[in-house]
């Protein structure tokens, strides 16, 4: 007979991304989020338990719940919530984002218990390929399975009128251009603006070409202040982005390792993907690394913190527009596929494994 029960999912916060992927596992597994941080805005059809850490943990152990789903996030909230789904001998399913361990001190005491996580999770859900190719270095290779990072594919992928794209274009400064080079994300040095900043003035693109950037952070005062041809947006809503992305020729992700992170997915990758957009990705992304971009067919790599790399990748695409549009042609048709159901099949996959899907 099949257990009644939902599965719990613990995790931090319900952010925009996760709202679809978690309402389609709520309708095929009967799931319910427990949220310790953030439950975000109300989701028709899913339940949202709003908690503390400790809370998290007494909930998912309150025998409610025939699994759990815990992310890596939660220096209380994730080894609780291991140790309580043992006592409730219910399995425990980890949801893995890293394809690297901080290199912190702290983080350094940390691994035993998360190399204990890695080995003795009864399964293990990854963002991609390359954090199932990390995790199976310590745990071996059964039991791990591929959520992919997903974002609303009708949206992002919808087609932009070009009234709307114009507009966009205009916005960016790159109206009368022939290339329009966008960056979105957070301004900070993780993220390699500083990076892409001085790629862009070592690439001497010439008048024709602009560098836009989307986003605040930090290092706002450095791009606004970075010089001619160089335009800060500030915060683009998610409505907005659609139609920035369709503007701009060629996105770039420069993302570099630091002692405490190194890019999960970067999931602006699909969003301008699916407008047909070709991506420049550094090596330390975790879309390039989990294989959504592909080094001459969908978009380009170069080594991460490497400005010189980054400025002749974006000479060569500035002097060839028909491999931007096939590159482009090649991303949408791989983004597509990176979607809400299919985060939801992968963490399904996982649960039968451990005999607790529907």
């Amino acid at each position: 007979m099949t257990d009644p029960r939902p599965v719990a999912v613990v995790t931090g916060t319900v952010s925009p991304y996760r709202r679809e992927p978690f309402r389609l596992l709520a309708e095929r597994q009967g799931a319910e989020v427990i949220a310790w941080e953030d439950a975000g805005v109300p989701v028709p059809g899913l339940a949202v338990h709003r908690t503390s850490q400790a809370g998290a943990a007494r909930l998912a152990g309150s025998r409610r719940y025939r699994a759990v789903v815990c992310g890596l996030g939660g220096r209380v909230a994730l080894p609780a919530t291991y140790l309580a789904a043992r006592r409730s001998g219910i399995p425990f399913v980890l949801w893995a984002s890293i394809w690297a361990h901080p290199r912190t001190p702290a983080h350094a005491l940390s691994w035993p218990a998360t190399r204990h996580l890695y080995q003795h999770a009864d399964a293990v859900v990854t963002y991609g390929p390359h954090v199932s190719r990390y995790v199976e270095r310590h745990r071996g290779g059964d039991g791990v399975f591929v959520a992919p990072q997903a974002v609303d594919v009708e949206h992002f992928g919808a087609p932009v009128a070009e009234p709307a794209r114009t507009a966009a274009r205009e916005r960016a400064g790159g109206a009368g251009t022939e290339l329009l080079v966008l960056f979105a994300g957070r301004l900070e040095r993780e993220k390699g603006v500083d990076v892409l900043l001085e790629a862009w003035e070592r690439a001497e693109l010439g008048p024709g070409a602009r560098l836009a950037l989307a986003g605040r952070g930090p290092l706002e005062p450095a791009v606004l202040g970075a010089g001619k041809g160089i335009r800060g947006l500030g915060y683009v809503s998610a409505c907005g982005l659609p139609a920035l992305y369709a503007a701009a020729d060629v996105l770039v992700v420069p993302s570099v390792r630091t002692a405490t992170f190194v890019e999960p997915w970067g999931l602006v990758v699909n969003e301008a993907m699916l407008q047909s957009t070709p991506v420049i990705a550094s090596d330390a992304v975790g879309a390039l690394a989990g294989g959504l971009v592909r080094d001459g067919h969908s978009g380009l790599a170069f080594p991460a913190g490497d400005a010189g790399a980054l400025a002749a990748r974006l000479r060569t695409l500035a002097a060839a527009p028909e491999l931007r549009s096939r590159m482009g042609d090649a991303g949408r048709q791989a983004a597509s596929a990176l979607t809400p159901s299919a985060w939801a099949d992968g963490v399904r996959n996982a649960l039968v494994a451990v005999s607790a899907g529907r």
